[in-house]
């Protein structure tokens, strides 16, 4: 089994500008979907803290 760890040293090898690309824009597709779950879900701490305080001065 060869050692992963010895590669860390060596230089980077050149990507594709295609692939480079189609990587850059899919992480931009999932940081849009993160987003728009974000918006429309619920903070939940936010949602209790809102509850506990409206008790509290009742």
């Amino acid at each position: 089994m060869e050692n992963p760890f010895r590669d860390i040293d060596k230089p980077l090898k050149s990507v594709p500008e295609e692939l480079k690309a189609k990587v850059m824009n899919d992480i931009a597709i999932a940081k849009l979907i993160m987003e728009l779950a974000e918006l429309f879900s619920y903070n939940l701490g936010d949602v209790i803290e809102t509850v506990i305080s409206r008790r509290d001065k009742k």
